[in-house]
């Protein structure tokens, strides 16, 4: 593993995933991070059956060691004092004004340390009339409009996975990386700030560029309509992505795979626009002709003509791929408890060498001990 932060100490008092994948993400890139967590429970994200390794917090913790402290204990108050004082970042993700109460905010964790880049993550921002209100996931999708382009009017309900929560963590990390090169130059810390709404907001930029272009107010069918993409079940019951946006020769490779060369000669299907205005068809017709042969049938027909698309896997599947074992996608560790800890590698490769070393996630408080042990080192040594 190469590590391009090497030598970044991040201390992360996050919880939940905002936090903790911002601390992630940085580790996955060779920072030294440490989590500060609550004594005994740590972050709520660790229970599940009554245990502390919880396959959610496995997710976004790996790299890291843990430290329990309560800062309102004034011993446990020095000790994270020391850390903040060695840190070039600190991460938490709290309800505005839970830090200071912490012992945490901004103006008295960069008094201590001037060169801190000090990120916080919030779930409306820092003020405001919303700033106090209670965020997660679903409430920050729906906040940005994001969550009406996901929700099928058909059958309303939230589906997919926590993307507001893990996509905020990457704007943190991304902000506190621009923050490390500027101190650079500086000499200085920043204060970075992230909410959920904003991250959002930019991340659903593409509806607000339309409206704000041609006042047009984007639906859930919007872009799968003008992207041309589908989901096709086929004849084993397994089911097929197609993205067909572009360039001609790609539908006409689809024509050919399912023996129909002369689609495009339909006056409903001649062009991009005919296709875009009759795709209800379209779906139709393909999803007839696909329910004609298994899916492995279709992948080889429709690799022969060059067409995108991807068997729609689930997550038993897609690590089992030719081209995923090849990236070397999955990679284990040994396990804290004992055994194989596994997980997804980060995507980021340095000069071709993918990152294929991984610390399993830690157990509660597994660097407690350290941590007491160089205190009393230092207080030794400081006489």
């Amino acid at each position: 593993m190469i590590k391009v932060l090497e030598g970044v100490r991040v201390i992360e008092q996050g919880t939940f995933i905002t936090g903790p994948n911002a601390g992630m993400l940085l580790a996955d890139l060779g920072a030294e991070v440490i989590k500060v967590e609550k004594p005994g429970s740590g972050d709520p994200f660790r229970a599940f059956k009554g245990g502390l390794y919880s396959p959610h917090f496995q997710t976004y913790n790996r790299n890291k060691r843990s430290v329990t402290l309560n800062t309102k204990e004034p011993e446990d108050l020095a000790l994270f004092d020391q850390l903040i004082a060695d840190a070039d970042v600190y991460i938490q993700n709290f309800r505005p004004g839970t830090a200071e109460r912490l012992g945490a905010g901004e103006e008295r964790l960069r008094a201590l340390n001037p060169k801190l880049i000090y990120c916080s993550i919030s779930g409306f921002g820092q003020d405001g009339p919303a700033a106090g209100r209670p965020a997660y996931d679903t409430v920050a999708q729906a906040a940005s409009g994001f969550l009406s382009l996901l929700i099928n009017p058909e059958n309303p309900r939230v589906v997919g996975p926590a993307m507001a929560d893990a996509l905020t963590g990457f704007y943190a990390a991304y902000g506190i990386l621009g923050a490390l090169h500027e101190r650079h130059r500086t000499g200085l810390g920043r204060a970075v700030d992230v909410s959920m709404l904003e991250a959002m907001c930019h991340f659903n930029l593409d509806a607000f560029t339309h409206y704000f272009a041609e006042g047009e107010v984007m639906t859930p069918y919007s872009r799968p309509s003008v992207s041309q993409s589908y989901v096709l079940e086929c004849g084993d019951g397994k089911w097929i992505a197609l993205h067909m946006s572009s360039p001609e020769k790609f539908w006409q490779g689809l024509a050919n795979a399912i023996d129909q060369p002369d689609l495009l000669s339909d006056a409903r299907f001649c062009s991009r626009e005919k296709r875009i205005d009759h795709q209800e068809q379209l779906i139709d017709l393909l999803g007839e002709r696909f329910k004609q042969r298994d899916r492995d049938a279709w992948c080889r027909r429709l690799e022969e003509e060059d067409v995108p698309h991807a068997p729609m896997y689930d997550s038993s599947e897609a690590l089992r791929d030719a081209q995923a074992r090849h990236l070397q996608l999955e990679i284990n560790a040994p396990h804290p408890a004992g055994g194989e800890w596994r997980t997804v590698r980060s995507p980021v490769s340095f000069d071709h060498q993918p990152p294929l070393t991984v610390s399993a996630p830690p157990e509660l408080g597994d660097y407690d001990e350290a941590l007491r042990s160089a205190a009393r080192a230092r207080l030794v040594k400081e006489g």
